[in-house]
């Protein structure tokens, strides 16, 4: 008891003390949780992708020239069964609300047999440098573009990009000439790019992973890989879809390499109750989630929003469930292929294109660009791994991994195209990205900014870089 006593005798005295005591252990841990936060990032691994178990050999770390090229079986192969295609009849005025329209897809597929001059294409696509290198096991395809003319007295900015689905590396071929020899577009002849695209491990011309498993996380690790490979112990980075994501497990991987990230699309999937109540309340207290006036025009009627974004996700509960059964016709079938990749970039490109009889394709691409990337799926027998990538990311469910709750600390950008699937505000990508430097609501444009728009979506990655240059 006379312990007791003297203890509280003690807190009674030096109240003020206890209380000083207890304000500093506080802050020390609020300090040591931001901190550890700020810090927090994915870890490197030991992978391997490959068939079979690991060998003990040391990989072969060479970087290999590769040449895009065809030959007359596989074309003759392609005519074949083309020509036996069987086409079912629209519905009458039905246009793009029931999928690709079939009376717009013959006219399509006669322009593919008869005047698409695939060897004419694969010249295009051999005018950039081509390579491959073994990392994890897989053969990683990629095109590693320099300047024409380097710059005296500036740097030139290594800038990875990284494509989605169902799109390939051909989607940056327009804006690579803007990023390499701005000054002949002019552009600002001060921010010149070495450009590197890779293909996505089971997309175009890299290897597909032997294994389950293989997400974006992994997918990072690897292209991580190839720029140190590359020599670039720091670097610039950029994507949209797929890419996007894997930018930022890049970011969240590499955040001391990573120098800054620039996106035309935003996953969040790590703050659903928040974007939720924004969503239903922002409309009338838009001010309390910092939306702006176009946030406002973007995101209402909520409901339209919502039915809009359900009209176009079919494809993503297929692919993230049973991607091998619907990937087994389209493997097999060139013109069931390019009705099912080609009516994304009419509806994805913007969403009213459906209300016309051609879907709107040639309204932004030539039938040759479009027809190319299909090429690409198709010599390269890609699109059953191109899908299995929506099972191994999403097939447990959205947020459920580790990096969907992180942040990506580095300096960001993110330019908001009006015709994106899922329009991002800046209040939300903020969740995300703690230090976003730029945020831009493009004039025009929709989820293949690249390929669609180069020109704006040159002058944002401009943008962003002469941003971080003044801080």
């Amino acid at each position: 008891m006379k312990i007791l006593g003297l203890i509280f005798d003690f807190a009674s005295n030096y109240m003020w003390l206890l209380q000083i005591l207890a304000l500093l252990f506080l802050v020390r841990l609020i300090y040591w949780a931001i901190n550890r936060r700020n810090h927090e990032k994915l870890e490197m691994k030991d992978a391997w992708w490959g068939p079979g178990s690991k060998p003990r050999t040391p990989e072969d770390e060479s970087i290999r020239p590769f040449k895009v090229e065809t030959s007359e079986e596989e074309i003759k192969d392609l005519y074949q069964r083309i020509d036996l295609t069987r086409f079912t009849p629209a519905l009458e005025d039905s246009r793009f609300h029931y999928g690709f329209n079939s009376n717009y897809l013959k006219k399509v597929v006669s322009y593919w047999r008869n005047e698409f001059d695939w060897r004419k294409q694969v010249a295009i696509l051999n005018k950039y440098p081509h390579f491959k290198t073994k990392i994890e096991g897989l053969d990683v395809h990629f095109i590693h573009v320099k300047p024409p003319k380097p710059p005296s007295g500036h740097k030139v900015k290594p800038l990875l990009m990284v494509h989605g689905w169902p799109g390939s590396f051909y989607e940056f071929y327009k804006i690579i000439p803007l990023l390499t020899d701005p000054e002949s577009h002019g552009l600002d002849y001060n921010q010149v790019f070495e450009v590197i695209c890779p293909s996505i491990p089971g997309y175009g011309f890299s290897e597909a992973s032997h294994k389950q498993g293989f997400n974006t996380v992994a997918t990072a690790q690897i292209f991580c890989k190839l720029m140190s490979r590359l020599g670039f112990q720091e670097f610039f980075i950029q994507g949209g879809d797929w890419g996007s994501l894997i930018c930022t497990n890049i970011a969240q991987m590499a955040p001391l390499q990573v120098k800054g990230i620039h996106l035309n699309m935003c996953f969040l999937d790590s703050a659903p109750f928040s974007i939720s109540v924004s969503l239903m309340l922002g409309r009338w207290f838009p001010w309390l989630f910092g939306f702006q006036e176009r946030d406002l025009q973007l995101l209402y009627p909520a409901k339209k929003i919502i039915h809009n974004l359900f009209r176009e996700s079919g494809y993503m509960h297929i692919q993230s469930t049973k991607p091998d059964t619907v990937g087994c016709a389209l493997n097999n079938c060139p013109v069931g292929l390019a009705a099912y990749i080609l009516e994304k970039f009419s509806t994805w490109t913007n969403d009213e294109y459906r209300y016309l009889e051609d879907g709107g394709l040639e309204k932004k691409y030539t039938l040759d660009d479009l027809l190319t990337n299909i090429m690409i799926y198709w010599v390269s027998g890609c699109i059953i791994p191109s899908q299995r990538y929506y099972k191994e990311n999403l097939g447990q469910g959205i947020g459920v991994q580790k990096h969907s709750k992180m942040q990506a600390f580095v300096p960001a950008a993110l330019a908001a195209f009006p015709y994106e699937l899922v329009h991002c505000p800046e209040s939300w990508a903020r969740k995300k990205f703690p230090n976003l430097c730029s945020y831009t609501h493009m004039a025009r444009g929709g989820h293949f900014a690249a390929f669609e728009e180069p020109l704006l979506l040159a002058e944002d990655i401009q943008k962003f870089m002469g941003i971080l240059k003044g801080k």
